[in-house]
């Protein structure tokens, strides 16, 4: 099995695989490891990071297409995919003598046909970011062809797993689901301690951290793509739905709040907390940063993914803006602690507040670094 994630998460993919009970490989681009398909619905389940889980189905040497044509038909295609299935094929070719992919991807759509009997409808391959259905109807294979050797693997999940189901309405700049999830884990939080976001846009960090708090497995509310092989065992499924909504908290712990100065942001956010099944346990306010309600009880985690002023112009209206934050986090939060998306190091120092690089990643095609730091108080004093 291949547990896809985003550049630079993997170790957090196989911190979460390890929780499932797996032994994790980490690899570029995600996280390998052995496993049976009912972990395979576990994954898809509960990792709140990962991309998408692939089922490694054949791996072959072949350097001539009547080669290819051969190994490709002893694939077990019949285990994935019914008579009449639409599929469709993602395929790299690096240093192969076979590098033409759509005629590589012709030659797997033979081979299913001659495996089952019948014709396949074979759709366009599409990408990962504009896949934005998680009921995609065609069945997914990624074939990576590198120095001769193939890969073909059989995508279990269908539409990305940052897609939750719950964010229908967004602001600018959506953060996905499974980076705000990684921002949880590299701040190491536990959802016992409150967390703040002061500038949550459509939500999707408070939203993700009342998910994690109370316990609630991701993929709880949305179809995948294993669900339509013949393979599957609905009674299986029905299993592990049941045993993870008996796991699910009646509230969370502690307190989770969100704000944003822009106040069709927190109407989105408020809409989408309510299809995830989690408004009541978020404070979602209309405040501008410089207007946050400052800590009233233990010390907690500020987790947000601030403006980055990519553009050009944009950084210097920003300034203001990121030190401005800096002082009201000093005044109001002194002995939190602060996690952040971060594309500008020049807006970072206007912080003043010591961050550390915890991981990188990119953010919609963006570079971007995760950055912690404890807060210090007003007068530049550290914690403790």
């Amino acid at each position: 099995m291949f547990a896809a994630a985003a550049p630079g998460l993997e170790p957090i993919v196989a911190r979460e695989l390890a929780a499932l009970g797996v032994q994790p490989n980490e690899e570029v681009g995600g996280v390998g490891f052995r496993a049976s398909l009912e972990m395979v619905a576990r994954a898809n389940l509960w990792l709140r990071v990962a991309s998408r889980v692939l089922v490694r189905v054949a791996s072959f040497r072949a350097q001539a297409f009547h080669e290819l044509e051969r190994l490709a038909r002893a694939i077990p295609w019949g285990t994935y995919l019914s008579p009449g299935s639409a599929v469709r094929f993602r395929v790299t070719s690096k240093k192969s003598r076979l590098y033409h992919t759509g005629a590589i991807a012709q030659r797997f759509g033979e081979a299913i046909e001659h495996r089952l009997g019948v014709g396949v409808t074979i759709e366009s391959p599409g990408d990962d970011e504009a896949e934005t259905d998680s009921s995609t109807r065609a069945q997914l294979f990624v074939i990576r062809v590198f120095r001769d050797e193939f890969t073909v693997s059989v995508d279990s999940s269908g539409g990305l797993l940052h897609q939750r189901g719950y964010r229908r309405a967004v602001a600018k700049a959506p953060l996905r689901e499974t980076l705000a999830a990684s921002l949880l884990f590299a701040a190491d939080w536990t959802g016992n301690s409150p967390l703040v976001d002061p500038l949550c846009g459509s939500g999707t960090i408070p939203i993700e951290a009342a998910l994690f708090a109370r316990r609630i497995a991701p993929g709880l509310g949305r179809p995948f793509a294993f669900q339509s092989w013949p393979s599957f065992d609905a009674t299986m499924w029905t299993r592990l739905r049941a045993s993870a909504a008996e796991m699910i908290l009646p509230a969370a712990p502690a307190t989770i709040s969100g704000s944003d100065r822009d106040a069709g942001a927190i109407d989105a956010a408020i809409a989408n907390a309510e299809r995830a099944g989690v408004r009541e346990d978020i404070r979602f306010e209309v405040r501008a940063v410089s207007a946050i309600a400052g800590a009233t009880g233990a010390a907690g985690d500020i987790v947000t993914n601030p403006p980055y002023g990519v553009r050009v112009g944009e950084a210097a209206r920003l300034r203001d803006l990121y030190a401005r934050f800096g002082q009201v986090l000093r005044a109001k939060y002194p002995r939190w602690r602060l996690t952040m998306l971060s594309a500008n190091e020049r807006l970072e120092h206007e912080l003043r507040l010591g961050l550390e690089e915890r991981l990188r990643t990119r953010n919609g095609g963006i570079a971007v670094r995760v950055l912690t730091a404890t807060i210090p108080d007003r007068e530049g004093r550290p914690a403790g």
